[in-house]
């Protein structure tokens, strides 16, 4: 079993003295058109990402038994070194790709990741502000294990991802050299992802490489101002209500449901779905006419 660091609780302190900075420029140098912080904001932000951890430990369980399981059945074993670790994080990036933009269209996966585009601010805490349940990412890395990479390198690479997505939510950088700008996620990219805008919604959805975006056309560039949030902002910062509201949200939703098939639509559907109308009585539906 490779010995490979986990690079979120590494990168702590780094987190902290970051954060600390960006607070302290607003302080001497506000800009009026930045977000900025809010104390109540920033402290949910932080609660989220400290619950994360604990509850990630618990996902962890079932999860390196079904990843382990995986790897003991296929034949194909990929070495850890020094050359293959950047192949391993190529790889991870673009699995991450998918389960991100997987997460932005499929309603129950966004239950989960709903809670890092709750905040109407963005600053570094914001990057913090993780959800609960990731019980909904596992199932995208399958492939990585199924080619012979170890579950404990998927895990890395997967912090490392992370790690890296920490810096670019901020409003205190502006646009970089236009290579980097072309490859590489970037602050102006990741506030137009969090921005709530219609020509802004679900786009952007690289982690540490934008060309993701480019090469499946949901790349677009920041042009106005990012207005952050979601399309119907939650008034709340209660952790667990941020946590779970998109899933009572469901609940709500399926109760209400007409039949079947509007049930499953509310699950597997985008965030924004609706049913079509329902056929007048004594006028059955017409088979292939309802939306959705």
């Amino acid at each position: 079993m490779p010995h490979l660091p986990n690079a979120v609780l590494w990168s702590i302190p780094a987190f902290v003295l970051l954060t600390v900075v960006e607070m302290v420029s607003y302080r001497l140098h506000p800009d009026e058109d930045a977000e900025g912080y809010a104390v109540k904001d920033a402290a949910t932000s932080v609660t989220m990402g400290l619950g994360s951890i604990v509850f990630d430990l618990v996902w962890k369980i079932p999860i390196m038994a079904i990843y382990t399981a995986v790897y003991e059945l296929t034949p194909l074993r990929v070495p850890v070194m020094w050359w293959t670790l950047p192949l391993m994080l190529l790889v991870q990036d673009f699995l991450y790709y998918w389960s991100h933009r997987g997460h932005h269209v499929v309603r129950v996966l966004w239950a989960c990741h709903v809670v890092h585009h709750s905040s109407r601010k963005f600053n570094l805490t914001t990057a913090l502000r993780q959800p609960w349940t990731t019980w909904t990412v596992w199932p995208f890395y399958v492939p990585m294990i199924a080619l012979g990479v170890h579950p404990a390198a998927v895990a890395f690479c997967s912090s490392a991802n992370l790690v890296y997505q920490f810096w670019i939510h901020t409003e205190r950088i502006g646009t970089l050299p236009r290579p980097v700008e072309f490859l590489f996620n970037t602050p102006s990219h990741h506030r137009v992802h969090h921005a709530s805008q219609g020509g802004y919604l679900h786009r952007n959805f690289g982690g540490i490489l934008i060309v993701w975006d480019r090469l499946f056309r949901s790349f677009v560039p920041e042009t106005e101002r990012p207005v952050y949030g979601l399309t119907k902002n939650i008034a709340t910062y209660n952790p667990l209500r941020v946590a779970t509201h998109e899933y009572a949200a469901i609940a709500r939703d399926i109760a209400a449901a007409r039949d079947w098939r509007e049930r499953a639509g509310r699950v597997f559907r985008g965030p924004g779905w609706q049913p079509g109308p329902a056929p007048e009585a004594g006028h059955p539906e017409p088979a292939g006419e309802r939306v959705g």
